[in-house]
């Protein structure tokens, strides 16, 4: 089986053999456009603040590129492949017109004919404006959302569409997913899956919201549903036949199975082995996802959906996450390091990020003196509100990047150790944490989870985790397996208790931890980061 993952700066795909989930061989295809963030290709105007989208063509050069060198790289010949999967980064979602073609190829001089990248976070108003609707009218299904609809999913970037391109908006013949207009590139078939409707696109109890509500918010809007699928497909189902055209592109051949779209994060539960009940499955990498199976509905608060059949058919799929933790080390990596500090790290031969981790891993919990919010972009759970933005206290003038650096890893521990307590408050156990994504190669930043967590961390036993999953649906869809939940068996893997916590760090952060919930839950009404975000919107326009 061939497994593609579309991720937020490439696309990867990796080979499978069904029988054990093998990975036979892999590779990797760079997005040549990236994030889209400050002017759109060709040039024009700078984007406003807090956009973020992607090219498809960069989507279909992974196709072109990575799918047959990672065939040619496991060395086996293409007509052995059964089937092709595929995940991607959720909300990524793009207009269409009705045959498929994406809408910034008819007008590339439009940024809202451009597909919104999941970390776009201009629609911040226009999800207030829902969700305030919501809440005046009583609406049943925004519990299941955790009280709040994201920025970041499919209403919110289609009200603002069309607040501010109507234009764009009256051509949108679909508003699709990147994980479904994916798969229709693949079959020719236009598809859409149970999961993204029900996470991003407020699909519950076999309907979205009504068509009397999406008026309230603009009378335009009321047929903003016609454009949605309602037709949904199963996770693990057959979404059709690969073309001649994709199978031109990939190398594959013609007929094989494609599988329903996924999204990147609930696709890697089953490559962790890790989708029956109280499993929670923290993806790391940009951003973190935590997704969960459950055989029970509960409301959480500030999650970001409770999902029946949105991980594996049969029972409630949750989502939590955090919408900057990578990107947050990241930022401050590039930004922050002084040039003394780089001139070392390359005299040692290491990275920036591995020469920061070597200074902060040497200090006892609490040495800094800092503590910090990690809302650099946004909170996504639980407060889900993508106009707050970090914040770092304690500082001093004896302060070094390393204390910051680590401080802001610790940061984003005590994010995820507030996702996993709310849970659990909220009646939803969580047994066992399953870490995947590339931040598990930092075995530090690991260690720094387990004892904030205070519990033992499982890891996912591929690179590939994404890829893997995605292979592993697609083997169900062409057969294989019976189901989700059986090929998870067979194919995935995790190695139970890689990371355990040590009882003396972990005490010690439990004061740490006092002290990062007074200054989260101090500025968690938005008031003066609201007010130095809108300062600064206006400077920047």
């Amino acid at each position: 089986m061939v497994g593609v993952d579309f991720g937020t700066l490439s696309g990867r795909a990796v080979v499978v053999r069904v029988a054990d989930g093998a990975e036979l061989g892999s590779a990797v295809h760079e997005y040549a456009h990236g994030v889209i963030e400050e002017r759109l290709p060709g040039g024009g105007p700078r984007l406003p603040p807090d956009w973020a989208l992607q090219s498809p063509e960069d989507w279909r050069g992974v196709l072109r590129a990575a799918v047959p060198a990672a065939v040619a790289a496991a060395g086996v010949d293409p007509a052995d492949v059964a089937g092709i999967g595929t995940d991607f980064t959720a909300c990524t979602v793009l207009p269409a017109a009705a045959d498929g073609t994406p809408l910034c190829e008819r007008h590339p001089d439009r940024p809202h004919a451009w597909p919104k990248l999941w970390k776009h976070h201009a629609a911040q108003p226009h999800a207030d404006r829902i969700n305030a609707l919501a809440a005046e009218r009583g609406e049943p299904w925004l519990a299941r959302y955790g009280g709040k609809i994201s920025a970041e999913w499919e209403w919110a970037k289609g009200l603002q569409v069309l607040e501010e391109d109507p234009a764009t908006y009256a051509e949108a013949e679909r508003w699709i997913e990147a994980a479904d207009w994916i798969v229709w590139q693949l079959t020719g078939t236009e598809s859409r899956n149970v999961c993204t409707a029900g996470y991003k696109g407020i699909h519950q109890d076999g309907r979205y919201p009504s068509a009397e509500f999406a008026a309230a918010l603009n009378p335009d809007f009321a047929d903003f549903t016609d454009k949605l699928g309602h037709d949904l497909a199963p996770l693990g189902g057959l979404a059709g036949r690969l073309t001649a055209e994709a199978a031109a592109w990939t190398g594959l051949p013609a007929g094989i199975a494609v599988a329903v779209g996924n999204v990147d994060a609930h696709v890697t539960a089953a490559a962790a082995d890790a989708v029956r009940p109280g499993r929670m499955v923290a993806i790391m990498g940009t951003s973190t996802c935590h997704v969960m199976a459950s055989d029970r509905l509960a409301e959480v608060p500030g999650m970001c959906g409770a999902v029946r059949d949105g991980i594996v058919p049969g029972l409630w799929g949750y989502e939590a996450g955090q919408s900057g933790v990578g990107d947050i080390f990241g930022w401050f990596a590039e930004t922050s390091v002084p040039a003394s500090y780089t001139r070392e790290a390359d005299a040692r031969g290491m990275s920036a990020h591995e020469y920061l981790t070597s200074l902060a891993e040497r200090q006892r919990v609490g040495e800094h003196g800092l503590v910090a919010l990690d809302w650099h972009n946004g909170n996504r759970s639980v407060l889900v509100d993508h106009d707050l933005s970090g914040v770092l206290v304690g500082q001093t003038l004896a302060t070094r990047p390393e204390d910051v650096y680590r401080a802001l890893i610790e940061a984003t521990a005590f994010g995820a150790r507030t996702i996993v307590e709310t849970f659990e408050a909220s009646g939803v156990p969580v047994e066992e944490v399953v870490v995947a994504g590339g931040l598990l190669g930092n075995r530090f930043l690991m260690q720094v989870y387990a004892d904030v967590l205070r519990r033992p961390l499982s890891a996912i036993g591929s690179g590939q985790g994404p890829a893997l999953g995605a292979a592993i649906h697609a083997a169900v869809a062409a057969g294989a397996h019976p189901d989700v939940t059986a090929a998870a068996a067979a194919m995935g893997r995790r190695v139970p208790d890689a990371f355990v916590p040590d009882p003396d760090r972990a005490d010690a952060y439990d004061r740490l931890y006092a002290e990062y919930r007074r200054l989260h839950d101090h500025f968690a009404d938005g008031g003066l980061l609201h007010r130095l975000r809108a300062i600064r919107n206006e400077a920047a326009a």
